[in-house]
């Protein structure tokens, strides 16, 4: 099986989506002649051409709208944006107009949208370009968020966000896009809201979605390797739908969970989780729910300080080894 990076099956995804339904479109700053800001999107302009692959004006709230309005007609518009944080400029269009159609238009109208981009701290760009907003635009009923940790989550994922007929919001992470794994030749897909159990132990549960994911990973091995603590990680994939089943039975198996997320922590993704594992299994924890996510600031430019901000294997450790001693 080759190994690509996850900025090239993200390509590979949108181009067998282009190649298959001549409705699917890609839009965004700098996506056709530039070939994309990350280089995502190389190559498929001189590919496809300017109707199917189209720059747009430096105005996230023109061309979002431009794009919800289109898929309303059938179009299914894929919209990328440099990054998550500048969502905010098309809050209005995403929330209000995206997330509401279908409901108001008593299930008539659909929006089939993808809005796709990186949405990550880590790469000392400053406070506004470094937000990681899944947690903001999951509260919003009828929107669906998507957060792949790998190459091969992230191509199966997009070519079924693509094909929902609901507004889909794919985040990435720009410290992955040059990262390698294995992914098939063949096609596949990976249905939204199925999370996937990346490693298998008996001790403690460490459920985590996006990049927090590896670095579950890579905590899972130093607890094996120093202290033989097993670890289960479970890989969210997808916020919203949100795979319950999976939560509630990892915990079931090893009765302790850390919850490890590049969210802050008010108000994070792992609040809702730790409400509902509390809820639903709470005679199954022998030990408190334990959260680690980034620090509760605005992120900041230097590189040893953002490092700080976000969750560490090691932290991750310290944690699971208070609840297992």
């Amino acid at each position: 099986m080759p190994e690509i990076t996850y900025r090239e099956a993200l390509r590979h995804a949108m181009a067998e989506e282009l190649e298959r339904d001549p409705n699917v479109v890609l839009l965004g700053e700098e996506v056709a002649e530039y070939d994309g800001a990350y280089k995502v999107t190389e190559g498929l302009w001189k590919r496809f051409g300017d109707k199917r692959v189209s720059d747009t004006p430096i105005s996230e709230a023109a061309f979002i709208g431009m794009g919800i309005g289109a898929s309303m007609l059938g179009i299914r518009p894929v919209m990328e944006l440099m990054f998550w944080s500048f969502s905010s400029v098309a809050w209005d269009q995403i929330v209000n107009n995206a997330g509401c159609v279908r409901y108001m238009s008593g299930g008539l109208i659909n929006c089939p949208i993808v809005i796709r981009g990186p949405a990550n701290g880590g790469t000392n760009v400053g406070a506004t370009h470094s937000h990681t907003p899944e947690n903001w635009i999951a509260n919003v009923p009828g929107l669906k968020v998507v957060c792949p940790a790998t190459a091969y989550d992230a191509k199966g994922l997009l070519k079924s966000a693509i094909r929902d007929n609901d507004p889909v919001m794919f985040m990435e992470n720009t410290l992955l896009y040059g990262e390698k794994w294995e992914v098939p030749e063949e096609e596949y897909l990976i249905p939204l809201g199925v999370a996937d159990l990346k490693r298998e132990g008996t001790d403690v549960s460490l459920i985590a979605h996006g990049r927090a994911a590896l670095t579950a990973l890579k905590a899972a091995e130093i607890l094996q390797a120093e202290y033989d603590i097993s670890a289960d990680v479970l890989d969210l994939r997808s916020i919203r739908p949100l795979d319950e089943e999976a939560i509630l039975q990892t915990v079931r198996k090893t009765h302790r969970v850390v919850l490890v997320e590049e969210n802050k922590p008010f108000c994070g993704v792992d609040a809702q989780i730790a409400s509902m594992i509390q809820e639903k299994c709470f005679d199954d924890l022998d030990a408190p729910i334990l959260r680690i996510s980034a620090i509760d600031a605005p992120a900041v430019y230097s590189p040893e300080l953002e490092r700080a901000q976000l969750p560490r294997p090691t932290d991750i450790v310290a944690k699971v080894l208070s609840i297992c001693r």
